[in-house]
């Protein structure tokens, strides 16, 4: 009689996680292979070089999903007989370019989540997906008004319903939770 208890309580758990649909590491792969892409195409205008390293998720089951990116926006010039040092002239182009693509970065960040939200059906709506990207920068540069890292949030059903349509896009910045370092 035990045993039949026990049988019965293994096969309905069994039962109740087979029936449960669960996120794949497959799912999270394409999505970060998108965002490597996605940044690549759209922020960093084809240098990939300037992506460091590779976007890489991590589900916390009952939270959700976060990525997270390190790019370099602006490439430092290379020093060498021809040149030496960084002149303050370069160290301006530098933060220039970083400044110019920064809004570029914010936008495709956003676009990246609402993305996102439906490549990842084995996570429950009420989650949340979160994209970190940490920007580098050289100990010499004048970063003043660069972030370090953009951190942005948001419920993986509102990134749905922006996505579908349900809510509008001028309602995205209220839906999505940005923080910079």
């Amino acid at each position: 009689m035990k045993r039949a208890i026990i049988l019965c309580a293994v096969l309905a758990l069994a039962l109740g996680a087979a029936g449960r649909v669960r996120l794949t590491r497959a799912a999270m792969a394409t999505t970060e292979k998108s965002f490597d892409g996605r940044l690549e195409r759209d922020v960093l205008e084809g240098d990939i070089f300037l992506l460091l390293g590779m976007t890489r998720g991590v589900y916390i089951e009952g939270t959700g999903i976060v990525y997270s990116a390190e790019v370099n926006l602006a490439p430092i010039p290379g020093i060498s007989p021809f040149h030496p040092e960084m002149t303050k002239q370069d160290w301006a182009r530098v933060k220039q370019k970083k400044v110019q693509r920064l809004p570029a970065l914010k936008t495709a960040m956003k676009q990246m989540l609402i993305d996102s939200a439906a490549t990842l059906d084995g996570m429950p709506s009420e989650e949340q997906v979160v994209l970190g990207v940490t920007i580098t920068s050289h100990p010499k540069e004048d970063s003043a008004g660069i972030p370090g890292q953009i951190v942005m949030q948001a419920g993986k059903k509102a990134l749905l319903d922006v996505q579908a349509g349900r809510v509008p896009r001028a309602q995205m910045d209220t839906l999505i939770k940005v923080v910079e370092y």
